[in-house]
């Protein structure tokens, strides 16, 4: 017993440096300042896809509707009538004003 004391005594206890630390702390850094970035550049283009999917959706209302009654309709006249959302109008207004 008195010899598993010893060891234990002696034993070092290995953990990192502070250099070692902040080596690792800028290597996170580096790679946040690279990624960051690129993600917000991918969620732009994704709600611009979205939008110009809209937009068809939308133009597609539009010929169902002139095929089922024989006359050209508004997007705000397929909202009305509940052919497209709320949402999809306002998507569809801002692509085409913009």
């Amino acid at each position: 017993m008195k010899k598993r004391f010893q060891n234990l005594k002696h034993a070092t206890v290995q953990a990192f440096t502070l250099a070692e630390m902040l080596v690792v702390l800028l290597i996170i850094s580096v790679l946040m300042l690279l990624f960051v970035p690129n993600l917000t550049k991918q969620k732009d283009v994704i709600q611009s896809k979205g939008n110009a999917a809209v937009v068809k959706v939308v133009e597609s209302q539009m010929e169902m509707y002139k095929l089922e009654h024989d006359q050209a309709a508004s997007a705000e006249t397929l909202a009305e009538k509940g052919y497209i959302t709320q949402d999809q109008l306002k998507a569809y207004n801002a692509k085409k004003n913009s």
